[in-house]
């Protein structure tokens, strides 16, 4: 029963999102992190926002793209973009990107 329960605990660790420039919990992640910043000033007067969620880490259903996000929020030009991710135990999962413009 150890030799199992070290042999899960391991490969968790190491297939927890070794590969990602975000920081990924195994057990709960919540992050913010930048995408990408544009010139210029940092002033805006439109934010967009769009989502995916995966439920199980086997279904993901959403729309979380930068396109989207500008869309929903009528953006013509883009001034920075931000990410947030929050994930509980792998079974529940929200992405949502956020699109500050003009």
């Amino acid at each position: 029963m150890k030799k199992l329960i070290a042999l899960v605990l391991m490969i968790g660790f190491l297939s927890g999102a070794c590969a990602s420039y975000l920081p990924m919990g195994v057990i709960y992640t919540k992050v913010d992190a930048p995408v990408a910043a544009g010139e210029g000033p940092v002033k805006y007067s439109k934010v967009g926002k769009a989502e995916a969620q995966s439920i199980l880490g086997l279904v993901a259903l959403g729309d979380a793209s930068i396109q989207t996000a500008a869309r929903n929020a009528d953006i013509k030009t883009i001034k920075y973009v931000d990410y947030h991710v929050e994930n509980i135990l792998g079974i529940i999962g929200r992405y949502t990107t956020t699109v500050y413009g003009d």
